[in-house]
């Protein structure tokens, strides 16, 4: 007796998994730097609207400065957050900077550039002394640099007073190197009616830099994976110490470049300036989207910080309304942008995992 075997029907292909394809939009709003963008748009709206003197060139290009003079550390300050660190001294070290430059050339009567030198030197000891105490001692870094800030204070006034016999400088501009060192940190140009200083040119040399740097390079790995993780970055191979000792060296670097700056623009220092503008650093980069807790932001975001800060100081002043509301502003932008910051990093990571 024969039995017919019927063929068992074919097994069906296995579904193919679900693939994620992130959407335009999608990959926008990952961005840190989204939500100050989109700030920094409403706000010059706004004072296009507010304040027709804000309307020029002219006005524009002085907002730039502006923005400038606080975007060059910044940068240093935004790269150093997103390795997971904090500098309150940078903004005091400008100063300090140019006090050593100007104070040793007229006491010794040599070269501005030999004390140039000498300040780059000296700043990038503090950067690497600030670096190495955070990570042998384990100390905040908070803490560390709140201390340095301290003793560069007391020493700015302190020498200041006791050389020149008061809290101020004195005028270098007949020292021999002044106008090349001029020519390089404090020239300016037209371009047509407006004046274009120089410091908007390094400020976005600078950008790239630390953009191409985060963004193209293995350093710039590591201070993702140090500031998100520093003992598993550690665990990988990752020279947790060489970077963050390299990362407080950068905003010692750059504060001495504002530093010079602002010696060569003014000839003259007052001993006690700097003083505050350390929170300024850590707002425009935390307004741009660089998380308090590290391991996120990047540099462009940074720099939209400090343009919304140079636009906001000046729009004020533009609208004739009491500049006295610009802090009261900066803590608003302060609260907004951490919250907002903290969404997309969340929404980020959420895609990420999808």
């Amino acid at each position: 007796m024969s039995h017919s075997v019927q063929a068992a029907p074919p097994m069906p292909a296995p579904a193919e998994p679900p693939r994620f394809r992130r959407s335009l939009s999608s990959r926008v709003l990952g961005r840190p730097e989204v939500g100050a963008l989109v700030a920094a748009i409403l706000i010059f709206v706004f004072f296009l609207i507010a304040a027709p003197a804000f309307r020029s060139a002219e006005s524009f290009f002085t907002v730039l400065y502006q923005s400038s003079t606080i975007g060059i550390v910044a940068v240093g300050v935004g790269l150093l957050m997103i390795g997971g660190e904090f500098d309150l001294s940078a903004g005091v070290i400008t100063t300090t900077a140019g006090l050593v430059n100007s104070m040793f050339c007229w006491y010794f009567g040599v070269n501005l550039w030999v004390g140039a030198l000498l300040s780059l030197a000296f700043c990038l000891l503090i950067g690497f002394v600030n670096g190495y105490l955070v990570m042998r001692t384990g100390i905040p870094s908070f803490l560390i640099t709140l201390g340095t800030f301290f003793v560069l204070q007391g020493a700015n006034l302190g020498v200041t007073k006791l050389v020149s016999g008061s809290v101020s400088s004195p005028d270098i501009s007949q020292i021999q190197g002044y106008d090349s060192l001029g020519k390089i940190f404090a020239s300016s140009f037209k371009v047509g009616p407006v004046t274009v200083w120089i410091t908007v040119l390094w400020w976005a040399l600078f950008v790239a830099l630390a953009a191409w740097l985060l963004q193209r390079t293995r350093t710039g790995n590591w201070v993702y994976a140090v500031g998100g993780a520093a003992a598993s970055a550690r665990a990988v191979g990752v020279p947790v110490v060489r970077t963050k000792i390299g990362l407080f060296m950068g905003v010692s670097f750059l504060g001495w470049f504002v530093g010079m700056h602002t010696l060569y623009r003014f000839n003259t220092l007052q001993a006690g300036n700097g003083v505050g503008n350390e929170f300024l650093y850590i707002i425009a980069a935390v307004v741009g989207g660089t998380l308090l807790t590290g391991g996120f932001g990047n540099a462009v975001g940074v720099a939209i910080g400090a343009f919304i800060f140079g636009m906001t100081s000046l729009g004020i002043v533009y609208a004739g309304w009491d500049p006295n509301w610009f802090k009261a502003f900066l803590g608003v932008m302060l609260l907004l942008a951490v919250l907002v910051n903290l969404y997309i990093k969340r929404m980020a990571t959420s895609r990420r995992l999808s």
